[in-house]
């Protein structure tokens, strides 16, 4: 069966960037600037994106054009009779636990639009909307709700095909947070004394980078950009399958780095002048947008209009990877068992439901239950993706595409370079080969640290 393609190229950068577009881009990106001093974490995260993010993204996607294949058979159509193959099971293994608890927060996103838009957040005071999100946590009939309508609407998406579903809807829905941003942006830009959280979050501040400390800010830079772009477990690599070959893959790239990085910093631009402008402590961490935000909106003239925008633009930003990383689910799942499509969704769809369920249940029911050095269920599914399935991974893809031990660099050379656009050179190979995989360690020697380190 010839393997179903995108409609277009827009498609496939839009799909590509949603799904490195999520809540990592417009919940932990804009808490990480108040923590790591402003400006000039912004700064070090754009470097980091293009030396790090970059060069691995241009490997997933060459990977996946090459193959044709989900990740689940890249390896053996690359490198046939290798070992490498294992490592396919890894990516879905992946996918299924990064589902396992984003599905969960996609749902708590949600919840707030629904809320912010049925008004009940209007009228309460600080220390009730910090009680709004604790009761959410505390109901898990309610949790189940919202994580259900996730996984069910998304799988019905997905059902429909690669591009009467998931490229269409996609494009409406990242075409439509485009333009919620930027009708947020504008509106939180001109608050009175909205200025302030500008400069904060725009003019790099050395002082306040010592301050916080220099190599914390260094390794958060580098973190989040990394992490950002969902590198390593071949999320990526199955929208290279699914594109010609028109373009070189280096340009492609840089652009979904660049709509990528467009959202972060939009995001930025929607939540600190109104942090500024009412008083409200960027420094709150990852409370900042369930438990700070909506005391901002109770404050400004039609909150209600744009908490609900807000959290419309939230919920949008947590489906796109949400679709996407389905997508690769069913995309392997379908490889494996030779099933169809749909039948292939329904059995996914039930299997991801139940599967997210401890997820939920963690924050009430089996609250007591910490499976990983004392961490609760969503922190340690989080620390099994991020902090060893995402760069393992990526140290995996790295070493594939480079060595004579796997792929090599001159098919993956050529591959990436087939098309017009912007090309991978020669003298970027020592970098490749021993830089990137060295920083690549330090990241995940750094989350096991900080994962571990006693609070």
């Amino acid at each position: 069966m010839q393997r179903e393609h995108l409609a277009s190229r827009l498609g496939f950068i839009l799909l590509s960037a949603g799904c490195a577009i999520g809540i990592g881009n417009v919940w932990k990106f804009p808490w990480m600037v108040g923590q790591y001093g402003g400006g000039a974490f912004v700064v070090m995260y754009l470097i980091f994106l293009m030396i790090l993010g970059v060069p691995v993204l241009t490997m997933e996607f060459a990977m996946g054009r090459a193959a044709q294949k989900s990740p689940l058979k890249m390896y053996q159509e690359l490198k046939p009779g290798s070992r490498w193959g294992w490592h396919g099971y890894v990516c879905l293994l992946g996918n299924l636990v990064l589902m396992m608890f984003y599905t969960t927060v996609a749902g708590w996103m949600l919840q707030y639009f629904v809320d912010m838009a049925a008004g009940k957040f209007v009228g309460l005071g600080t220390e009730e909307v910090n009680a709004m999100f604790f009761a959410m946590l505390d109901d898990p009939v309610k949790m189940t709700c919202y994580m259900g309508a996730v996984v069910i609407s998304g799988f019905m998406i997905i059902s429909l095909g690669v591009q009467k579903g998931l490229e269409r809807v996609t494009k409406y829905m990242m075409l439509a947070l485009i333009i919620l941003m930027v009708i947020l942006a504008g509106n939180s830009i001109f608050l009175e004394g909205g200025s302030e959280g500008l400069k904060f979050y725009l003019i790099p501040d050395l002082k306040r980078m010592v301050d916080v400390g220099i190599g914390s800010t260094i390794v958060g830079a580098m973190n989040q950009s990394f992490f950002t772009l969902s590198l390593g477990i071949g999320a990526m690599a199955i929208f290279g399958s699914y594109i010609g070959k028109e373009h070189s893959l280096m340009g492609e790239s840089v652009r979904v780095c660049i709509l990528d990085t467009a959202v972060a910093l939009c995001s930025g631009l929607i939540i600190f002048p109104a942090c500024f402008a009412y008083g409200v402590d960027v420094n709150s961490g990852p409370a900042l947008i369930f438990m700070t935000l909506p005391n901002v909106f109770n404050h400004i003239p039609m909150g209600r209009f744009w908490g609900s925008l807000f959290f419309v633009f939230m919920t949008f930003a947590a489906y796109s990877t949400v679709l996407a990383v389905f997508e690769n689910i069913v995309s392997c799942v379908s490889e494996l068992t030779g099933w169809s499509r749909k039948k292939t969704c329904v059995v996914c769809c039930i299997a991801i439901f139940l599967l997210s369920l401890p997820c939920v249940l963690g924050y009430n029911v089996w609250s007591g239950i910490r499976p990983i050095a004392g961490h609760d269920i969503l922190d340690s599914e989080d620390f099994i993706v991020s902090n060893l399935l995402l760069p393992l991974g990526s140290l995996i893809f790295i070493i594939f595409c480079v060595t004579r031990y796997g792929w090599g660099w001159e098919k993956f050379m050529s591959e990436a370079n087939e098309g017009t656009g912007l090309k991978v050179a020669r003298w970027m190979r020592p970098y490749m080969t021993y830089v990137l995989p060295a920083i690549v360690m330090v990241l995940f020697v750094y989350g096991l640290y900080s994962f571990f380190a006693v609070k």
